[in-house]
């Protein structure tokens, strides 16, 4: 039987990820949960770390103090149990050349007798020590990824191995064979954009010669380049990014041509006024002064566009309320954005009795609620009879339309792309702007990154602010924390347990907040109530606990990070964080400002790994020595140590996939500069070897930016 052939569709960058070899629908689903729905997308799915297993070693060929790498099969493996409470899992492994031991002193027992199995075969990465006792050598905490005749392959042994951030249900060695697939697939159709000068200049590899390097590096390649993410290849796709970034904000401040115009405010009306008397407290020095600065800007005709840092506690909020109050005295819409659900539920509830009291309406805007109610405060939204409007991203939805929106406040900026402000702000007629963030940014940086912009800064914390002692623990002294908190508890006091969910890979086994909170309650606080909140419950659960642990019918929330930001409860004197280590430095103050909010001394207590780098415990020691979120903010940039500082895979839009705004300042700066030049001598990029650079900035930004006006 004979038909007409088939005809292969040509492979696009748009393709999307179901159909790659080794995805498939039940993959595509979560892989959509880290964002990867295209194959573009996974391209600049970067790895955030290596390891270095090109120097596979024989167990006899171990030596202390030295990353290696061996297969070996597991003889045997027990939970041992140390004293009354503490307890370790063990397992003795061997090749064909000798035994060593292995050990994990914080572990799932559940998943841990399920997983190291006698007779099973697995590849092993870690630095091998001398055991105190006197038995030879160890390896504590080992990176492990199960191995079999069948299974083995170069991905995973002999080779420098990409890790990649990954999903429940989505083992890092199955990403990393669909990575493999799609850079060999898929690298050649990347196009070429940057000039030709510019990548001479800096020795930049072509676009798919970085992607297959940064992806799977060859084995000579430097891991200490590229752990500082200062390889050619990682270095050549963060710069184009900046680079495109930063030249889509030179046409816009050069090509525009024409001041904005937007609707000067009459300023200190009566609703601020009646506001001022509703406050149980006296605004500090440094929020008058800022809120004049704003007042000042307000007037003006062309419309505001101001960052305002303030550290955590500062006052911020009661600031963002008065100028969000002065649009409204202006017969104005004003609009607050918040990165989380959580955040926006937050500001809904500490705003709502003032707005009450003030007779103004206020609605909250997620994407959780019912259809119909949905639909009512749209409705109200576009009639203009709302008049204040808080939310998530959800604001930006092309759906939403205001009747005069007059101002908009962002909150916690760097969780937000450039992008996403953008889209906000064009739901106005060149609506004032407020970006606020409680994440210190050196003020170098904060003038690189918004140029652009005026910055005000809140350097004063409201009076009464009791001090925070932070302290950190380790693995052998977690009882000692706990017994603190415990302390605190029965004085009556409240506390946060907060546990870091980042689903990285197999081999790592974090304690997930459910279990600690379910030890929590059975066997270390029988007498008090220990409840969990997490980003997957539904919005009204999640209320309902935070009007709980408010009122004090709670006495230990056991949290994510979705606390990171916006709760305030007075009572709450303690902040436990479980893996310190795994947070940014800005995460942990952020996390450590939640306390130290009542007329009670309050505490932080870190526990982290004894498998701390050097990095790692100069970090954690800069958060225990100092309570400046800027000079926190500098160390961390000195340090160089892990963490996501300023979000670099924001939600929403995916501005930045591959750059990291504070671990990245030389090549942003340096992005920055040649972007300017380009544009001082070729405006238009009307000349030939910038075609594809114009082409690409569509490509890149589309309508998002208003570029298709100016370029």
């Amino acid at each position: 039987m004979s038909g007409k052939p088939t005809l292969k569709k040509p492979l696009s960058l748009d393709d999307p990820l179901q159909f790659i070899k080794g995805v498939g629908p039940k993959r595509a689903d979560l892989l959509k949960k880290l964002n990867l729905k295209t194959v573009s997308d996974a391209l600049f799915y970067l790895p955030f770390r290596y390891d270095d297993r090109s120097q596979v070693k024989k167990i006899i060929e171990l030596t202390p103090n030295e990353t290696f790498s061996f297969v070996g099969e597991v003889v045997d493996a027990a939970v041992i149990r140390i004293g009354r409470r503490r307890k370790i899992f063990e397992a003795l492994v061997q090749d064909d050349s000798g035994f060593v031991r292995v050990k994990w002193f914080q572990f799932n027992e559940s998943y841990m007798t399920e997983k190291i199995k006698a007779g099973r075969k697995f590849i092993f990465s870690g630095k091998p020590t001398h055991n105190k006792r006197g038995g030879g050598l160890e390896i504590i905490h080992p990176d492990t990824e199960s191995q079999s005749d069948e299974s083995a392959n170069s991905l995973e042994i002999g080779c420098i191995v990409p890790i990649y951030y990954s999903t429940d249900g989505l083992h890092l060695k199955s990403l990393r064979t669909i990575m493999k697939n799609v850079v060999n697939d898929y690298k050649n159709l990347l196009e070429e954009f940057l000039p030709e000068k510019i990548i001479q200049r800096y020795k930049f590899p072509n676009r798919s010669e970085a992607i297959q390097r940064a992806h799977f590096p060859p084995n000579d390649a430097s891991i200490k380049l590229l752990e500082s993410f200062q390889d050619p290849s990682q270095a050549r796709l963060i710069f184009e990014e900046f680079f495109l970034l930063q030249l889509a904000l030179a046409f816009k401040k050069r090509n525009l041509g024409i001041e904005e115009c937007g609707q000067p405010f009459k300023t200190r009306g009566k609703t601020i006024q009646k506001f001022i008397k509703l406050l149980k407290f006296d605004l500090t020095r440094a929020q008058k002064k800022v809120l004049g600065e704003i007042m000042n800007y307000l007037e003006k005709k062309e419309p505001m566009n101001l960052l305002l840092q303030g550290d955590v506690g500062s006052g911020k909020t009661v600031v963002a309320l008065i100028a969000l109050l002065t649009g409204v005295d202006n017969d104005c819409q004003v609009a607050l954005m918040a990165p989380t659900e959580l955040l926006a539920e937050q500001h809904f509830l500490s705003m709502g009795p003032f707005c009450e009291a003030l007779n103004i309406t206020i609605e909250l805007v997620t994407s959780s609620g019912s259809t119909k109610e949905k639909s009512l405060i749209l409705n109200s939204i576009e009639d203009g009879t709302t008049k204040v409007i808080v939310g998530t991203h959800a604001l930006i939805q092309k759906k939403i339309a205001f009747s005069n929106l007059g101002l908009i406040v962002v909150d916690e900026q760097h969780r937000f792309g450039v992008l996403q402000r953008e889209a906000l702000s064009r739901k106005g007629l060149t609506p004032h702007v407020l970006i606020m963030t409680a994440t210190p940014i050196p003020r170098s940086l904060a003038l690189t990154l918004y140029g652009d912009m005026n910055v005000s800064f809140l350097d004063e914390f409201p009076p009464g602010r009791m001090p925070i002692e932070t302290k950190l623990f380790y693995e052998n002294t977690r009882d000692t924390a706990y017994a603190l908190l415990e302390k605190e508890i029965k004085l009556g006091r409240q506390a946060y347990v907060v546990c870091p969910l980042i689903e990285e890979s197999e081999s790592i086994d974090l304690k997930a907040a459910i279990n600690v909170s379910d030890e929590l309650q059975s066997k270390k606080l029988l007498n008090f109530k220990v409840q969990l909140i997490h980003g997957k419950l539904k919005k009204e659960e999640r209320q309902k606990i935070m009007a709980e642990f408010k009122s004090g019918a709670i006495d230990v929330l056991v949290a994510t990070t979705v606390i990171e930001v916006g709760i305030d409860v007075p009572n709450a004197t303690v902040m436990l964080i479980e893996h310190s280590e795994r947070f940014g430095l800005a995460q942990l103050h952020q996390l450590r400002g939640r306390v130290g909010r009542g007329k009670h001394a309050s505490k932080c207590l870190l526990i982290a790994s004894h498998a701390l780098t050097n990095d790692g415990k100069a970090r954690l020691n800069a958060i225990v020595k100092s309570r400046d979120g800027f000079s926190i903010a500098e160390e961390d940039l000195r340090i160089r140590g892990p963490g996501d500082f300023t979000g670099t895979r924001q939600s929403g839009i995916p501005l930045l996939r591959a750059g990291n705004l504070l671990r990245d300042i030389k090549l942003l700066e340096l992005s920055r500069r040649e972007a300017i030049e380009l544009i001082e001598k070729d405006p238009r990029l009307e000349a030939s070897e910038h075609l594809k650079l114009k082409d690409a900035l569509h490509n890149t930004f589309k309508d998002q930016m208003n570029l298709m006006k100016v370029i």
